[in-house]
């Protein structure tokens, strides 16, 4: 370990001696010493290691960190130098400049994932509009008018009289008016609602709704799709809880909460300091909604489950804050790739 550790210093000083771009010294950066880089793999395998030679891993690879750190930071300087020095006739208009490598967003990763898990297990693939009807996104969800579960949700009116969709729900009746039954249908997508903005919410943030509609569906049904679904994304086992919640379009309700992986159930910032938090709204589609999409609920049951995409990709990614995966800092987003 200590060869391939010297190894990674040889290398890295050349890479960084020869860069002549801040683009490639960036990505140099990462590559090394970012959230999945060669020396941040090498520290997250000490554990399988015994304690003398932890302790001598660790410390040289803390020394070698530290050396690249200010190397690069060096490095960077004198390229800002070099830039600022430049003349008009230092410019060479043939230079054909290579472009950075792009990558997907960690909410788009983790969409990806989930659509995967779900088409293997026969689901249909809906995306829908962003912009939808008061009938789609309330009235046939049995929120009426003057249901007070309107309250919940402080909607962005449009002025052609449609809304933002607060929710991906807005997509079940619009595919049960498509399909019929039985159904299994997976709809991802951004949401609106006019929300004050903390480490946990943010007033636009994607969400997946998901449900199953066959004859003799139960609730052990969604237990099962629920627990497969976070031990494939998550890769690990989780804990989780289950207690009753309040949604006008399914009965019994549901409230699906895991461990937060920020604290590990300690309590913090993100998960307010409960240590639990909330990932998969759930339960049984309610018969009048079945009646509203034109399915018979006296033949059919099912289940649905509304889960955000974002909150995954912070719990799956570690990231405290909601509001830097709604950054502009290519830097950071582009390390879970």
């Amino acid at each position: 370990m200590e060869e391939r550790l010297k190894k990674i210093l040889a290398e890295a000083r050349e890479e960084i001696r020869k860069a002549t771009l801040e683009d490639r010294l960036e990505m140099l950066r990462v590559s090394i010493l970012g959230k999945k880089g060669a020396l941040t793999e090498i520290l997250k395998s000490m554990r399988e290691m015994d304690e003398e030679t932890r302790k001598k891993v660790g410390a040289l690879a803390n020394e070698i960190k530290n050396i690249l750190t200010e190397m690069i930071e060096t490095k960077k300087r004198e390229l800002e130098n070099l830039s600022l020095n430049q003349t008009e006739t230092d410019f060479d208009i043939t230079y054909n400049r290579p472009h950075p490598v792009g990558s997907y967003h960690p909410i788009t990763l983790v969409q990806k994932e989930i659509e995967k898990i779900f088409i293997g297990m026969g689901f249909k693939l809906s995306y829908g509009e962003e912009s939808t009807t008061e009938y789609y996104n309330f009235e046939a969800l049995n929120i009426p008018g003057d249901h007070p579960a309107r309250d919940m949700q402080d909607t962005f009116w449009l002025s052609n009289g449609q809304l933002l969709r607060t929710h991906t729900s807005a997509q079940q009746i619009k595919m049960m008016e498509k399909y019929g039954a039985p159904l299994r249908l997976i709809s991802p997508g951004r949401v609106f609602r006019n929300e004050r903005i903390d480490a946990s919410h943010e007033n636009t943030f994607f969400q997946l709704e998901g449900m199953l509609i066959d004859r003799n569906v139960s609730i052990s049904n969604l237990i099962f799709f629920m627990k497969e679904l976070l031990s494939q994304v998550l890769h690990e086992e989780v804990e989780v809880r289950l207690r009753p919640g309040f949604f006008p379009f399914v009965e019994p309700g549901f409230e699906l909460d895991m461990k937060c992986k920020i604290c590990n159930g300690q309590g913090c910032k993100t998960c307010k300091n409960s240590g639990w938090i909330e990932m998969l709204p759930c339960g049984m589609i309610h018969p009048k909604v079945l009646e509203y999409g034109g399915v018979d609920p006296k033949k059919y049951t099912g289940f649905a489950f509304g889960l955000g995409l974002t909150r995954f990709a912070m719990m799956k990614y570690g990231v405290r804050e909601i509001r830097e995966l709604n950054s502009m800092d290519v830097r950071k987003l582009s390390q879970f790739n």
